[in-house]
């Protein structure tokens, strides 16, 4: 039904552009490309959020959004013996981050690898190397350059501020799990534009007149804080939840009632787990209570709208993370029923 293969093209694609919120200049061009080979209008606006608009059958406008920007981190000052101090974007697990490969862009276009580490990462010197906890006092990039102090930094053309990116790690197996990186949440945007193909091939028109915002800014919390003011209802696609006392599992789509703004349109939930139970797709209704989406951003930027999320279930949010095939298929056929309902 869904083009698998192209799904999985886009996924890989987005997963290896650099995006952490703020830094969209080269995964905007990537989904520019995406909405005008599939013959839809694509704009910015000046915080630099994405919209593609798709006709419907009338002319109530309503909107689907997701987010194209990540965790990353910054450089927050230079070291004396030449290590970055970092600072977080966003709030991913920094105990997941321990050894892992980054790039640091510099201001003026170069790129450079390094690695984070503990201040004290090896076993056999330090004593504390397994129990010290890892958070920004205790942990560092170190380049992959020859530098032995701050001033060989500076000269190579690093400063404060300077974005520092994860490597995604992204990796598809043939039973069917994705794990990476980031699936929080362009394995969202790759779920949006695999049901636009779809829709686009076999010459479906959504009920409604559609737009498709994708956010720059959702990790820091202000990504759909101004949405164009023609749109009624705007359902989140992002990711599902996976832990204690959670239903969700890497196999379904999550339907979210509240989370830590609030309870979701009481109508657009219960119409969601309808259509859900109609179409039988496999789905969870949970509840997340140290989430917020971008819906929560619009609703507290004062847009009169209804608003909902759901999303393929995730595990290990906001580390190196998991799902599998099934969830993508529950989520992608979830949308499609709700934008052609």
């Amino acid at each position: 039904m869904f083009d698998l293969d192209y799904f999985k093209k886009i996924l890989k694609e987005m997963m290896s552009i650099d995006s952490p919120s703020g830094f969209s200049d080269n995964i905007a061009k990537k989904i520019e490309e995406y909405a005008l080979e599939l013959g839809y209008p694509f704009s910015r606006n000046q915080k630099g959020n994405m919209m593609i608009e798709v006709p419907g059958l009338d002319e109530r406008t309503v909107g689907i959004c997701a987010h194209v920007d990540t965790l990353g981190a910054m450089v927050r000052s230079i070291k004396d013996n030449g290590h970055l101090a970092f600072t977080p974007i966003g709030s991913p697990v920094l105990a997941s981050i321990d050894s892992e490969l980054c790039r640091i862009h510099s201001r003026d276009g170069k790129v450079y690898t390094g690695t984070f580490f503990s201040n004290h990462p090896s076993k056999h010197v330090y004593k504390q190397a397994s129990q010290e906890v890892r958070q920004e006092e205790t942990m560092e990039v170190i380049l992959d350059e020859i530098v032995h102090n701050k001033e060989d930094v500076l000269k190579l053309g690093i400063n404060n501020g300077d974005y520092i990116c994860f490597d995604s790690k992204t990796v598809i197996t043939e039973s069917g799990f994705i794990k990476s990186r980031f699936l929080d949440d362009k394995l969202s945007v790759a779920i949006i534009f695999t049901v636009l193909k779809y829709l686009k091939e076999k010459d479906i028109k959504p009920s409604h007149h559609l737009k498709v915002l994708i956010s720059t800014y959702e990790e820091v919390g202000h990504g759909m804080s101004a949405i164009p003011q023609d749109i009624q209802e705007l359902l989140a696609i992002d990711m599902g939840c996976i832990g204690d006392d959670l239903q969700c599992s890497e196999y379904q789509v999550s339907i979210c009632a509240k989370d830590s703004s609030g309870p979701y349109d009481y109508h657009m939930v219960n119409g969601l787990i309808d259509l859900a139970k109609k179409y039988d797709i496999d789905y969870a209704v949970d509840i997340y209570p140290m989430y917020g989406s971008d819906v929560s951003a619009a609703l507290r930027g004062g847009n009169d709208i209804k608003g909902a999320l759901i999303g393929a279930g995730v595990f290990a949010s906001h580390g190196y993370e998991r799902t599998h095939q099934k969830a993508v298929l529950a989520t992608m056929n979830l949308l499609m029923r709700y934008l052609t309902k």
